[in-house]
């Protein structure tokens, strides 16, 4: 698959007039800032764990949206794709390839919902007074 290549724009009229580029391919993000002095920045697909998307008014009025990622990586824990356009299509391609990947590289993380512990295996959670 082709990978989504958005600009950060604008929100008046969503001109393209930043110089920041944003890559979503099967297996990074990437970020890359700058015209004199760049920056680019990474993060592996895998490692995303949740997705949020908010449009302010501006933003819906010119067609953008903000895609906010929520990741593992130490660098950035939250992965900002500012004022791009396509966002919902991108935020459903990484939701589903985030996914994908955590399965295929088997780093699928579970959380303990109950906050009781029962040690001995009786049933009956432990930390409760009797």
């Amino acid at each position: 698959m082709e990978p989504f290549v958005e600009r950060k724009r604008w929100v008046f009229f969503g001109l393209p007039f930043t110089f920041t580029v944003y890559t979503v391919e099967k297996d990074f993000i990437r970020t890359k800032q700058g015209f004199l002095s760049t920056m680019e920045d990474s993060c592996y697909m895998y490692k995303v764990q949740d997705t949020k998307l908010t449009r302010s008014l501006g933003e819906r009025i010119f067609g953008l949206a903000t895609l906010k990622c929520y990741t593992g990586d130490t660098t950035d824990k939250v992965l900002e794709l500012k004022h791009i356009k396509n966002a919902q299509e991108i935020k459903s391609f990484i939701e589903k390839t985030s996914d994908e990947e955590r399965i295929r590289r088997r780093t699928i993380n579970t959380l303990s919902i109950d906050a009781s512990t029962d040690l001995d295996g009786d049933g009956i959670p432990d930390n409760l007074e009797e």
